[in-house]
Parts: structure tokens; sequence; C-alpha cells
């Protein structure tokens, strides 16, 4: 049986640890409700005639729904992760556009322990479409229970 990262104990844990998520398409439908619920009506996520002539040719995905995409699509075990504690050094590499898919890549970078119950993991995430081609990189920490809990 393989164990993967989000099974393990903190006390389990290896700096250097990667780990790889199924994948997710963007779609129409997702931007839209995006931005109904941000309030980000930016023609260049909503309006296909004002995107056509934008910079990148058409609309495409926000980087924060691309974001909150990528934090969806990694496995954390409640039992085991507590709360997304950071999220920093967000940079946008290239478009997300609608029909792509995304994957997140990410790598545990340190680990430190935050009181008897609790310790902190950071982890770097690269955000990758259908193509491999890396749309999006970001720091995150987490906070992860010493133990599972026992409910």
């Amino acid at each position: 049986m393989t164990t993967h990262t989000f099974d393990k104990g903190f006390n389990e844990l290896e700096v250097g640890e990667r780990f790889t998520t199924e994948s997710r398409t963007i779609g129409d439908a997702d931007i839209m409700g995006f931005a109904a619920l941000t309030g980000d009506t930016h023609p260049q996520h909503t309006d296909a005639d004002w995107a056509q002539t934008s910079r990148f040719g058409e609309r495409i995905a926000h980087g924060l729904l691309v974001l909150s995409c990528a934090a969806g699509l990694v496995p954390f075990d409640p039992d085991r992760v507590v709360a997304l504690r950071k999220v920093g050094d967000a940079v946008f590499k290239a478009p997300v556009r609608i029909g792509d898919s995304i994957r997140v890549e990410g790598e545990v970078t340190k680990t430190r322990e935050l009181d008897d119950e609790h310790g902190l993991v950071e982890c770097r995430w690269k955000v990758l479409n259908q193509d491999g081609k890396m749309v999006m990189r970001v720091n995150v920490e987490v906070v992860w229970r010493a133990e599972p809990a026992l409910i």
C-alpha cells in the first residue's frame, strides 16, 4: 500500500516530499460563477467581444479562481489538516483558458512544530495546465495536527 503525503502524520512528513493532484477542467460556468460570487466582472473574464481584442485574444479564468480551484484539488485530510494558514508569493505565469485542465504538483519545503498538538507545513505548489505548462506558482502554509483527530 502506498502512503501519500496527506495520509501521513505530521512527524512522518519529510521535506522534499512531492505530490501530484488529479486534474480539473475550468469551464465557462466556473468563470461566470466566480465573477458573480466575487463581483469581479472584468471584461477579460466575462465579455467575449472585449476579450477578443485583449492581449490574450479571448476570455480567461480569474487568477484567484485558478488559485481556489488548485486548493480544492489538494486532498487535504480534514482529520489532519486544520486550516490553510498562509498563501504567499503567488505568481500567475500564463492564462488559463476556457476548457483548460489544471493540476497541482506540490512539494513540502519546510515543517516545524507550532505547539504540542499542531505543526506548520509549508509547501510550494506549481499549477500546470494539460500541456504541462506552469500557469501559476504559490507558497502555501497549512496547520497540521500532530496526530489525526479522534472523533
